[in-house]
């Protein structure tokens, strides 16, 4: 049997009669399950499930799990998503049974110590931020910006501002921001990129108004460059009335090297499952927490987690608030994890994390720059974006192509044709946890590419079960269950 037949399809696997396990006999008699159940609920015939041997069953999922790709078999160079080693300590505390057995409808009394560490939590993310208030419960970065709108919404409401009706937002965000502006309620307004791809002042300053409610910028950038304009902007902004969002999704640049709201920013959202190692991937779990500025502290989503005389309790007696945007108290497990990597790097450590990944992303670009344009400078944050636009234009070799022959390699293809600002853009972010010898080895297998025929490059990859499905079908047709 080759590798395609061991992990053929269950269906195709089936002999009747074959089992894992055997049910015991329903003890409920058919006339009482009929009074006990709804009608419709009820079949007269067992599920058309596949019927299989356990060992069977166990191959099959097996070798489907070995073709993912993760972090902890491969080189996953995912410009702006920060895909970092999960350390294994923090996932067997975060599975404590204390962490992983609570219920979310236990009382106050009984989960003093979870209270405790969320409380110290939200501390420890309101100083890396240098922002007053926190709160923990956004799922996700994408929510947490969302919220971080919501919030602002209310603070002008309260404030009777009503006419500030838009968000202004670089050219090269990451594709949320303007979908948080617009579930918000708010205009979207896109703000130009200059020739070294930061804020172009002049459009900011020809768009910015008495309407302007929010700026939201990315700092560092998704060009991996950290604008040092944001004081001008910050002054710009802050003059009409408006606010500054940040975007954290690039915080792995700058831990305990800058804070944003030291920098102007009024509000952000954290992504801890990429800066603090959450487990990132197949669309979650994640958590995206959000700082803010004192001002702004009264309309947070209830309940924040605060410490009494007699301990930590959940403080919803907020009339302000914009209320729940997540079920109980965010991803907690999640929260968790990121509070171990903060407790077990410290200050200095974090500080360091952040340095690491600038000297990674740094090295790769100087080994790669003679043989990939890089548009925006010598130098980066913590990624920066290559472009295969002169390979398109000479050689007919695209960003795709080199994405997908790197598969071939062992290694996760980056971020492709994002940002739009950069034509057949290569997004690469090494991030701190991996070695010289895999930063030379990724290197060196791109200039390697560069060389390669182009016709082979654009049948890549050659080596994985499926080479180039057609990913425009899958979006528009997708086939989400077996059907009999």
């Amino acid at each position: 049997m080759d590798k395609n037949q061991s992990t053929q399809l269950l269906f195709e696997l089936s002999h009747p009669g074959r089992r894992t396990h055997r049910l015991p006999a329903c003890d409920v008699p058919l006339g009482d399950a009929s009074t006990l159940l709804p009608a419709d609920t009820l079949t007269s015939s067992p599920p058309p499930l596949p019927e299989v041997g356990e060992i069977d069953l166990v191959r099959h999922y097996v070798n489907l799990s070995t073709r993912n790709m993760a972090i902890d078999t491969n080189f996953y160079p995912l410009g702006s998503c920060t895909m970092k080693y999960n350390p294994k300590r923090h996932e067997r505390l975060a599975a404590l049974s204390g962490m992983a057995s609570m219920h979310p409808l236990q009382s106050d009394a009984s989960t003093q110590g979870v209270l405790e560490l969320l409380w110290h939590m939200q501390n420890f993310l309101g100083e890396i931020a240098g922002l007053e208030a926190v709160s923990l419960q956004p799922a996700a970065g994408a929510q947490g910006e969302l919220t971080a709108l919501l919030v602002a919404a209310a603070y002008f409401k309260d404030r009777q501002e009503t006419q500030r009706t838009r968000v202004l937002i670089p050219d090269s965000a990451h594709g949320t921001n303007p979908a948080s502006a617009a579930l918000a309620g708010f205009d979207a307004v896109t703000i130009k990129s200059n020739s070294r791809g930061l804020v172009d002042l002049e459009d900011l300053r020809a768009k910015l108004d008495e309407r302007t409610a929010v700026f939201m910028i990315t700092n560092p950038n998704t060009l991996g460059l950290f604008d040092d304009q944001i004081p001008t902007i910050a002054e710009m902004v802050h003059r009409h009335g408006a606010l500054i969002y940040l975007d954290g999704a690039n915080m792995n640049a700058i831990l305990g090297i800058t804070r944003p709201g030291d920098f102007g920013a009024d509000m952000m959202h954290y992504n801890v499952h990429k800066t603090f190692t959450g487990p990132h991937g197949a669309g979650g779990p994640g958590s995206g927490p959000i700082a803010v500025r004192q001002m702004l502290a009264p309309y947070l989503p209830t309940p924040l987690v605060v410490k009494t005389a007699n301990g930590f309790t959940l403080d919803y007696d907020r009339p302000k608030s914009i209320g729940r945007v997540h079920s109980f108290y965010g991803n907690v497990g999640i929260l968790v994890r990121g509070y171990c990597y903060i407790r077990t790097l410290g200050p200095e450590g974090l500080r360091q994390v952040s340095e690491i990944a600038v000297l990674n992303a740094n090295y790769i670009l100087s080994k790669i720059k003679h043989a990939y344009e890089v548009p925006h400078g010598e130098r980066c944050m913590h990624e920066f974006v290559a472009s295969a636009r002169t390979l398109r234009r000479e050689r007919r070799i695209s960003a795709m192509d080199i994405g997908k022959r790197l598969l071939d390699y062992g290694y996760h293809a980056p971020t492709v044709y994002f940002p739009l600002v950069v034509a057949e853009a290569l997004m690469i972010e090494p991030t701190e946890t991996e070695s010289k010898e895999t930063l030379d080895a990724f290197a060196d297998t791109l200039l390697r590419i560069r060389e390669e025929d182009a016709t082979y490059l654009q049948q890549a990859p050659h080596t994985l079960p499926l080479s180039r499905p057609d990913e425009v079908k899958a979006a528009k047709e997708p086939i989400l269950r077996w059907k009999p």
